[in-house]
């Protein structure tokens, strides 16, 4: 019968196999979210990055405590698990949230921070030159990488001082436009991953509270047997 001793435990070992699976793929996610931005240290990818880590850590905890019925472990691994959970709740409902003055914030912010070797890298990723934000007094002149090596930019350029020292010098995009999409399907994709197995951890928290408060039928029978 489902809800007894082992149901209980097999349900909870198979909810951290999957804990570990949700783990990697978040890991995996949120830094190709990080690495593609270039230009940003999103903090709240971070977040998701380090909620990933301790519930891979947390998993294997709950592994061994579901196998062994071990008391310490399993109340270690409640505590632990719905702190996971309100962090990343929290965190992937901020992803999902930030607008698009908050962002423009964060890539402008982003692209200042990075220096001229963060900013060259971004604009050969996206084929883009300067970062063109007026109201934050970026890209004045030729304040950025040269990007006569640009095809897109620069066609039939030899001169560097000639390829985008102005607005009507350069034949492609500015930066922020394409770093601001990337940026934005990263929080997406990230936040909604975050959020959706979120809720997966109150079902493990619910699970582990039950299984550690049931008795063990094979320990009653070998106490019989004494």
């Amino acid at each position: 019968m489902c809800g007894g001793f082992t149901c209980s435990k097999n349900s909870l070992l198979a909810l951290n196999i999957l804990y570990i699976i949700v783990a990697f793929i978040m890991i995996g996610v949120a830094a190709g979210a990080n690495m593609s931005s270039i230009v940003t240290s999103l903090s709240l990818v971070s977040a998701i990055i380090a909620c990933a880590v301790f519930l891979l850590f947390i998993s294997i905890v709950g592994l061994i405590g579901a196998s062994k019925h071990h008391q310490v472990m399993l109340f270690f691994y409640m505590i632990v698990l719905f702190i996971i959970f309100i962090i990343q709740f929290s965190v992937a409902c901020a992803c999902l949230a930030i607008n698009e003055d908050q962002e423009r914030l964060v890539a402008a912010n982003g692209w200042l921070e990075g220096g001229l070797p963060i900013q060259a890298d971004a604009q050969n990723w996206f084929r883009c030159c300067g970062y063109n934000n007026s109201d934050l007094g970026l890209t004045q002149g030729g304040d950025h990488p040269s990007c006569k090596d640009i095809p897109s930019c620069c066609p039939n350029v030899t001169e560097e001082s000639m390829c985008c020292r102005s607005p009507n010098d350069c034949h492609c995009v500015s930066c922020d436009i394409p770093i601001k999409q990337v940026m934005l399907r990263g929080f997406q994709l990230v936040g909604g991953i975050g959020l959706f197995f979120s809720f997966t951890e109150v079902i493990g928290f619910l699970i582990a509270k039950r299984f550690r408060h049931q008795v063990d039928p094979r320990a009653n029978i070998e106490s019989l047997l004494r």
